[in-house]
């Protein structure tokens, strides 16, 4: 069965779902720059398991809504869609939540501050890290502007600057970062001494296509979606840190209390961007983590490198809930 494609009406905003199969919901968040897509593989194994997979474009993206105001794309907003989403979805009980890269602390999140609407979640790449009194995005700046080094993030800050770069060509966008940062590329193919003012894709090669998992179709099925929302949307996501900082330590102790695992890989670099262990640190607020697992050899695209890893891991998970 292929997907379908489904509008919902998330308080106003229009949030694009693939959808395929039937059963009890399993919700999939993409991360950046991604789509539904990056679910295709997910989508197939587990409808054929006998669940619903949902696949959002998450606001900003895709077929989705994308409202102009950085604010917009804060995390409260966001974890509202994907609540609103489970409940168009599955209207008779909770789902299950589960994201990857950015999507990875969506979906913690949606889990933590909507805990009746979803029953179970996972994160791929990026573990959950509760939000503590100083700023990740502050520590950053202090870090790699000091060091005159340049950091996505601190890059993606001032509106229309990383736009106008990854806009300019979203194919050539999408095979290099894709690639530089895939289990697939050598290792210093993401240079860490590039300057701070250095834009992202400086000196990150073209690949020789197509990738054991990235094809020329996927490719331009990815760029036809930036070419049609742009990266305004996508890129707010990382303009909201403060705005986020605030809420979510406003709203309690951060433990996620429902069942849930964690899928990384040896090669992601996320994993290593911060100086301490962070599958280790994220066992703390998990209270019902059932399992923390990592793909050898596998880089930052996790469930696009290693679906049929990943398809395992999720399936026997859901087995057991």
């Amino acid at each position: 069965m292929a997907h379908q494609f489904r509008n919902v009406d998330a308080d106003g905003i229009n949030i694009r779902v693939a959808v395929e199969g039937d059963g009890p919901l399993v919700l999939f968040v993409h991360g950046f720059p991604e789509s539904w897509y990056s679910w295709r593989h997910q989508m197939k194994a587990l409808s054929a398991a006998g669940f619903t997979a949902a696949a959002m474009d998450v606001r900003g993206y895709g077929g989705s809504d994308k409202p102009e105001p950085v604010e917009a794309y804060d995390m409260q907003s966001i974890a509202s869609d994907v609540a609103a989403v489970a409940r168009a979805l599955q209207p008779d009980g909770p789902a299950v939540v589960v994201g990857h890269d950015w999507g990875a602390p969506i979906a913690w999140n949606s889990a933590l501050l909507h805990p009746d609407q979803f029953k179970a979640v996972a994160g791929l790449s990026v573990p959950y890290m509760p939000q503590g009194e100083i700023v990740q995005l502050d520590a950053a700046r202090e870090f790699f502007r000091g060091r005159d080094l340049f950091f996505y993030q601190l890059y993606f800050q001032e509106e229309g600057v990383a736009e106008a770069e990854l806009e300019a060509d979203p194919a050539a966008t999408i095979r290099r970062f894709y690639y530089a940062i895939s289990g697939d590329a050598p290792d210093g193919t993401w240079p860490t001494d590039k300057k701070f003012n250095d834009t992202l894709l400086h000196r990150l090669p073209e690949p020789d296509m197509p990738l054991p998992w990235l094809d020329e179709d996927d490719v331009e099925y990815y760029a036809s979606q930036f070419r049609e929302s742009g990266f305004r949307g996508p890129l707010n996501r990382y303009r909201n840190s403060h705005r986020d900082n605030a809420y979510l330590r406003a709203s309690g102790d951060q433990v996620i209390h429902q069942p849930s695992l964690f899928i990384g890989g040896t090669k992601d670099l996320v994993l290593k961007m911060a100086p301490f262990d962070m599958v280790e640190t994220m066992k703390r607020y998990l209270s019902d983590l059932r399992g923390a697992y990592m793909l050898d050899g596998c880089g930052h695209w996790t469930q696009q490198e290693c679906p049929d890893e990943v398809n395992a891991l999720l399936i026997d998970w859901l087995a057991r809930l």
